[in-house]
């Protein structure tokens, strides 16, 4: 039941940040994103990164493009001229091999490499935490509300708080959030962001 909640949360988080992406007008593309250093479109090229680690690893080869993981530079040239047909390709095309048969593999090795344990299930996880949160940043960054669903906050909310580090150029120091404040506001307050 879980991986089957897994794949259904990371499917809907994938539907919301093309939703945004359909969504930024082509002259928005270089400006910053709420995410430091990278623009909208390097955000855009980020995604579309992980993307191609997940359709490599499941082909049986490794993506071995180095310009795209947190931190990187110039992730945007994954994107290329029209950041949301290279979204949409690279979407389509991982899907095409995310079948069921697929989820209780091995994650990409550099996943496994610090959870040795992981599974393709495990992977689909951190990219619906990490899709959630650039959609926040694309959408925040050009003025469009992004509301994400509860039930994807809470388990992207516990991964969060296992994996990610604080490093230059990935996630900065927590956010005090306001008293009272709703899971999605704390959520990424937690992960350096001002909601």
């Amino acid at each position: 039941m879980e991986t089957n909640e897994t794949l259904d949360r990371y499917q809907r988080t994938q539907d919301g940040f093309e939703a945004v992406l359909a969504a930024v007008s082509p002259e928005r593309w270089d400006a910053a994103s709420a995410c430091e250093y990278w623009t909208v479109r390097d955000v855009a090229g980020h995604v579309i990164w992980s993307l191609e680690v997940l359709r490599h690893h499941l082909a049986g080869r490794e993506y071995t493009v180095l310009n795209g993981p947190a931190g990187s530079e110039k992730p945007g040239e994954l994107a290329g001229d029209d950041p949301v047909v290279a979204w949409r390709e690279t979407r389509e095309a991982a899907a095409a091999l995310l079948t069921g048969d697929v989820l209780d593999r091995p994650a990409p090795a550099w996943y496994a490499a610090n959870r040795p344990d992981a599974t393709v299930t495990d992977y689909l996880a951190l990219l619906t935490f990490d899709t959630l949160v650039h959609t926040w940043d694309v959408g925040s960054a050009l003025g469009i509300e992004v509301r994400m669903e509860p039930d994807i906050v809470k388990p992207s909310f516990s991964l969060a708080r296992l994996i990610i580090s604080r490093t230059p150029g990935t996630f900065g120091p927590k956010v005090k959030p306001e008293p009272g404040a709703d899971q999605q506001t704390r959520f990424l307050a937690f992960l350096g962001r001002s909601a």
